[in-house]
């Protein structure tokens, strides 16, 4: 069965010229994006996705960075659990801790500037997509390469 989840590249990662390196990964592993963009993220915007941590000592600083830039947003589908394969892929918050080969492992040094963003669970998932996408923008395609990644 095909999952999707939530991704967005913050904008360190944009204004660091890294969108390419960061989506070229989930590609590989054989991921497909099914929608996404480029967005100045609205304050508004910022204070849905990040609602759960509203009133925490680093919430201000949150939505002033995550709405300082462009970012982009996307849905990444795959098979199976989709939303644990891509945070392992993208790594411990904290990148003093993320492993090596992860992104951030790779790319990033400090918590506050950890270059994207990955949903923690379907149901957030599930939200975060509804916040920047509408059904119509999400679209649903096979890869040429799909019976090669998958069994049966």
């Amino acid at each position: 069965m095909y999952l999707r989840t939530f991704v967005m590249i913050k904008p360190d990662g944009v204004q660091r010229g890294l969108i390419g390196e960061i989506i070229s990964r989930f590609e590989k592993r054989g991921l497909k994006i099914v929608a996404m963009k480029l967005v100045k993220i609205s304050r508004d915007l910022a204070e849905r996705q990040y609602e759960m941590h509203k009133g925490k000592k680093f919430y201000d600083g949150l939505i002033e960075y995550i709405t300082s830039s462009p970012a982009v947003v996307m849905v990444v589908e795959g098979k199976g659990n989709v939303v644990e394969l891509v945070r392992r892929m993208v790594g411990s918050t904290d990148p003093s801790d993320a492993s090596p080969g992860t992104i951030r492992g790779d790319l990033s040094l400090e918590i506050g500037r950890n270059v994207i963003h990955a949903a923690d669970s379907e149901e957030n998932a599930e939200r975060e997509i509804s916040i920047y996408f509408s059904p119509d923008e999400i679209l649903s395609y096979k890869r040429i390469d799909e019976e090669w990644l998958y069994e049966g």
